[in-house]
């Protein structure tokens, strides 16, 4: 991973890797809190089984870690691509689950199953509270993201014409907040979406042609 965007900080920096639960115990070790945001972040891949050895397997292995070691609050990240929509059309809501067999792509259907991981081990006794982000742009996005990639191709003009599509944009530093709220006062077994405004991506290009002078395509 790359690590650039915690040089300079006072932080204590672990190495471990969530396909191998025999790295994380020691990396867990005296703490308290566990904000469990790794993922495999991509809208296509042509290795999905990589997929879903870190995000469904590798939720597995940490979070039996943080049992066994007893830990006092999990902070799982899941996506808002796990809450369901109800058939009229009308907006989802934490308490609505998307089945995974109703899932495009195989990033939401790997986010649902980790989600089921997190509540199943909530049921075994780990206090665990689960965020489920929009789609977040903001600063310190190096790689970027796929969220991301769409302000930065627009940007760089590499992007001639859009699809009908809409997302849900949220500052990444308000979702850095909902995080930590989510382990100050989240209820155990709990859902919380992290998002701010529904727009559609023609939305989005023209208020980003209006910030940036560019012509939006």
């Amino acid at each position: 991973s790359n690590t650039r965007n915690l040089t300079g900080l006072p932080v204590e920096i672990v190495y471990g890797d969530v396909r191998d639960i025999a790295s994380l115990r020691p990396a867990l070790q005296g703490c308290a809190t566990l904000y469990h945001i790794a993922a495999h972040y991509s809208l296509w891949t042509p290795h999905p089984d990589e997929m879903y050895a870190t995000n469904v397997q590798g939720t597995t292995h940490l979070l039996q870690a943080a049992l066994e070691l007893g830990l006092q609050k999990v902070v799982y990240t899941s996506s808002v691509a796990t809450i369901g929509i109800p058939d009229d059309g009308a907006s989802g809501d934490e308490t609505m689950h998307l089945p995974p067999e109703h899932a495009i792509g195989h990033y939401k259907r790997s986010k649902i199953l980790a989600e089921q991981v997190a509540l199943r081990f909530c049921q075994q006794g780990l206090p665990v509270v689960i965020v489920n982000p929009a789609a977040p742009i903001g600063p310190w996005d190096i790689k970027p993201t796929p969220t991301g990639k769409i302000i930065v191709d627009f940007l760089r003009r590499k992007m001639p014409a859009y699809v009908d599509t809409g997302l849900n944009l949220v500052d990444v530093r308000d979702v850095a907040r909902g995080h930590l709220l989510a382990a100050q006062h989240g209820k155990i077994g709990e859902r919380y979406i992290l998002g701010c405004r529904n727009m559609t991506l023609r939305e989005i290009l023209t208020l980003a042609a209006a910030v940036s002078g560019l012509t939006a395509p």
